[in-house]
């Protein structure tokens, strides 16, 4: 993977609630960020923070196709969102991954099957290559000899290490993540926060929306402030020995 590769590149995006489909957006609609600029390279981390409310899932939605992109310009994991048509957004999501707070995984089945199902849903055939990339997968998050366990049977951070490795199942570019250490204790948090770690090295980029001052203090990294209805990025180290 190239190191410097773009992964996401917005230019002038304004985005909206809207209650149409496919529409232009109207005098009723509301605007929730007007005027974004940002470009994420492979293998780097970009923290976005502010207020509830203030955007932060939006954007991120925006990015995986859940909000479409009405104003500006927008590709992600080179594809333009502009020129995104429904049937097609499963293709992007494909080259991504989105990592929730909620976790969503499948109670009625277990961690191998929790990843086997998406595999086979996203394209993938042969039998052999599924059960060695979910090994893969796996080991990387630490959860090689939990494979046959319930979801119930696994801690909060384990569930979550489990939603990480369903979203590398397909050597993603990008991950999304929302809030992915907001429902765990410290020690769980400082655990995923290094496992993000090892994954930029690997060259995937994630943005990662976060109310944790102090984790973003542990693992700093290129930090995006969204308020009044804008972006800016900020210097977080500084602002932390002002």
């Amino acid at each position: 993977m190239e190191k410097n590769s773009c992964v996401v590149e917005l230019k002038g995006v304004s985005i909206y609630h809207t209650d149409g489909e496919g529409v232009r957006p109207n005098k009723d609609d509301e605007l929730v960020l007007s005027d974004v600029n940002l470009r994420v390279n492979a293998g780097e981390m970009v923290y976005f923070i502010g207020r509830v409310g203030s955007g932060k899932s939006t954007l991120l939605k925006t990015l995986y196709a859940e909000v479409q992109l009405l104003q500006g310009e927008g590709r992600v994991v080179g594809v333009n969102l502009r020129n995104l048509r429904r049937k097609d957004i499963p293709y992007l999501r494909r080259k991504m991954g989105i990592v929730f707070q909620d976790y969503q995984l499948l109670d009625d089945r277990n961690v191998f099957f929790n990843l086997y199902d998406v595999m086979k849903a996203t394209g993938w055939k042969k039998e052999v290559d599924i059960r060695r990339r979910i090994g893969e997968v796996l080991k990387l998050v630490g959860l090689e000899n939990k494979a046959y366990k319930m979801p119930h049977e696994l801690s909060g951070g384990e569930q979550q290490r489990l939603v990480i490795a369903r979203a590398l199942l397909n050597s993603p570019r990008l991950l999304l993540a929302d809030e992915p250490t907001g429902n765990l204790d410290p020690v769980t948090a400082d655990e995923i926060m290094k496992l993000f770690k090892q994954i930029t090295a690997k060259g995937c980029a994630i943005i990662m929306s976060t109310h944790n001052t102090a984790l973003i203090e542990q693992y700093p990294a290129r930090t995006v402030m969204f308020a009044k209805g804008h972006i800016s990025e900020i210097d977080i180290e500084k602002s932390f020995t002002e």
